[in-house]
């Protein structure tokens, strides 16, 4: 596959991943009545069992084990399993705690946070249009600090843990499936245990469906893989370009169907943000344009 091929199908696999992780928190409110914690359990163990069968398919356990053999390799990856991690937990946390919108504004960020991790480990030039973007996306978040009077961790927490994941996970430049396989393999020792031993919801609650449970490793598995296999064939930066359809469906969400408030100082954040990624955009249609223009 030539690298146009290469790039188009990143692109394809990016615009998956953000869809259904856009689509996620209708899924995570239907398993409301599990506590957090639990959630993110069965999200890792159900992950797991798809992952160990998407392995043995596709003849991934050698390039797995190469992985586990190289000790820098094997420590980012257990960085990226405490990113995840703790980027599912707090997510779960927002979504069933009546701060999805808030969960969405951490996805707005998380593109523009991109473009800063691509200049500082990618050496990806930053013009001024992209600087004045992330100021932008910056005054919108000291807005809502101002206004809460206290970081708002909910979007920054999620917005730097799934940064810090795609970084690390770029670097080392692993297979999407060897990869998901070593970290869910990190994770499910720990939420085995906390399956079997922990309350899993509140007494008298009544538990989400089975076949829910076992979807949840379809809805956690199949993004990452496809944000991975992006993360391999696009420029770092350009990811920014297609993650606002995640946080537009979760804003969307958020709203209409799980009827939170829409206050001004979420109006001036997002619209801040908003901005910042449409200059983004601006810079990055130009700087393409540029490219196609040049003499071969």
């Amino acid at each position: 596959m030539n690298g146009k091929s290469e790039a188009r199908l990143g692109v394809l696999m990016g615009i998956g991943a953000y869809t259904i992780w856009g689509l996620l928190p209708l899924f995570i409110r239907a398993m409301a009545p599990l506590f957090p914690t639990a959630i993110l359990a069965q999200r890792v163990v159900w992950s797991l069992l798809i992952i160990v069968v998407l392995a043995f398919a596709l003849r991934r356990w050698p390039a797995a084990f190469a992985a586990l053999r190289q000790p820098h390799i094997l420590l980012a990856l257990v960085a990226s399993t405490l990113l995840i991690a703790a980027n599912w937990l707090l997510y779960i946390y927002a979504i069933n705690s009546g701060h999805a919108l808030q969960a969405s504004l951490g996805y707005f960020i998380n593109p523009l946070l991109n473009i800063v991790l691509g200049m500082i480990f990618f050496r990806e030039r930053l013009g001024r249009m992209e600087t004045a973007a992330v100021l932008l996306a910056a005054i919108g978040v000291l807005a809502l600090a101002i206004y809460q009077g206290s970081i708002p961790y909910i979007p920054l927490g999620l917005a730097a843990s799934f940064g810090l994941y795609g970084l690390v996970r770029k670097k080392i430049a692993l297979g999407p499936v060897e990869g998901l396989l070593i970290e869910t393999g990190l994770l499910a020792p720990f939420a085995a245990i906390w399956l079997l031993t922990m309350p899993q919801l509140e007494p008298g609650a009544t538990p989400p469906a089975f076949w829910l449970l076992v979807l949840s490793g379809v809805a956690t598995t199949l993004p990452l893989l496809l944000f991975a296999g992006a993360a391999n064939r696009i420029r770092y930066s350009d990811l920014g370009l297609l993650q606002y359809i995640g946080p537009t469906l979760q804003m969307l969400i958020a709203i209409h169907i799980f009827g939170e408030p829409l206050l001004p100082i979420h109006l001036l954040s997002f619209g801040l943000i908003w901005a910042g990624l449409a200059l983004y955009v601006a810079a990055t249609v130009h700087r393409s344009r540029a490219a196609v223009t040049l003499p071969e």
